[in-house]
């Protein structure tokens, strides 16, 4: 008698379920990771670009706007 906790083999439909499911995760988590690389970058682009305009002596780097009347 073969022990309860040995599985069927997977059929090919569960096969061809479980490959689609692990290529959409994987899709999403290189976009996210993409994602997150791009805003990583833009914030260190905005950081240098205040860097070198406080290094350079001015003061108004970083403006505050205000609503128009």
């Amino acid at each position: 008698m073969p022990p309860d906790d040995l599985e069927t083999p997977p059929t090919p439909e569960q096969d061809a379920r479980d490959r689609r499911a692990a290529n959409i995760f994987l899709l999403m988590a290189g976009a996210v990771l993409v994602g997150a690389g791009l805003w990583l970058a833009d914030a260190m682009i905005d950081a240098r670009r205040a860097d070198d305009c406080m290094s350079s002596g001015r003061r108004n780097c970083n403006p505050i706007e205000t609503p128009g009347r």
